[in-house]
């Protein structure tokens, strides 16, 4: 739903969400995405169009400590449960984790139960460079249980699965190069381009999520690197490629010259591409 909603955000074009409500009728929607800057595409999209994930309303109740983190270093305990901060009443674990998430490098007086007894104690969130707050805690099993309700698995026999799995290489590569496209008519901000720094971030946090999260992760930088090698740009196989259809057509080889020109204008966009890439990382790594 998000890569969908995100393909026609950027095309600024209104879409047709069909629905089922609470009572179990279908439904479609309209959403008017028409509105929706290049800065919008940059920052909280889905806050921007009014959409926000399912939160499950289950307790505060701490599923795992982190070692070496703040919440160990303040003696939150597995099992704990969390019934308010800074005298405010915590319902839930998304009321526990915003709470967080807004007080970096605050001290937080926390209300909590530990088997039938009532303590407090006092935690400071670690600020992270992206300007939240964060303890070093996992949440309960039950919030696991609750999402695993929503999740629907479907498989694919060896046949089948093939055939998805080109349709999805097709579709990731076609939206690959509209984006890029629109970066260069300046739809879409440069900030979107990432290096081999914010590559190495988000191959560690799809590690943490598990083995086909990272393989998924894998699977579309192998897409995007072979987009970008197929590119009509002189040093990258798609380069070489408008040189041999030239060939065709003319009946002759390029000429030396043409050829050290188009060598000289592709590295130039190489290096154009390379020092964007590590400016949006070294700015995201000190900004967010």
């Amino acid at each position: 739903m998000r890569y969908q909603l995100l393909r026609q955000a950027v095309r600024h074009d209104a879409t047709a969400v069909d629905i089922e409500t609470r009572q179990g009728i279908h439904a479609t929607r309209r959403l008017d995405l028409s509105g929706i800057t290049r800065d919008d595409l940059d920052k909280d999209l889905f806050g921007k169009i009014g959409l926000r994930p399912f939160r499950p309303p289950v307790p505060a109740k701490i599923g795992r400590v982190l070692e070496q983190s703040a919440a160990e270093r303040a003696g939150l305990a597995r099992g704990d449960v969390i019934v308010a901060m800074d005298g405010r009443p915590i319902a839930t674990w998304f009321d526990f984790t915003s709470a967080v998430i807004a007080s970096p490098g605050r001290p937080i007086t926390m209300d909590l139960e530990r088997s039938g007894q009532r303590l407090r104690l006092t935690a400071t969130p670690e600020a992270r460079r992206n300007g939240t707050g964060q303890l070093g805690v996992e949440g309960p099993a039950e919030l696991k249980t609750e999402f695993d309700k929503l999740s629907v698995t479907v498989r694919y026999g060896p046949i089948d699965a093939v055939g998805q799995a080109t349709r999805k290489v097709w579709d990731l590569s076609l939206f690959s190069v509209k984006m890029l496209g629109r970066m260069v008519m300046g739809d879409v901000s440069w900030k979107n381009l990432s290096g081999p720094i914010t590559i190495a971030d988000y191959a560690g946090q799809s590690a943490q999520a598990g083995w086909i999260a990272s393989l998924g992760f894998l699977a579309l930088v192998s897409v995007s690197l072979g987009v970008l090698n197929l590119l009509p740009i002189p040093l990258l196989d798609g380069g070489h490629l408008v040189y041999y259809l030239a060939e065709i057509l003319k009946g002759t080889p390029v000429s030396e010259r043409t050829m050290e020109i188009g060598q000289r204008l592709g590295l130039a966009l190489l290096l154009g591409l390379t020092f964007f890439a590590f400016y949006n990382d070294i700015n995201r790594l000190f900004t967010g």
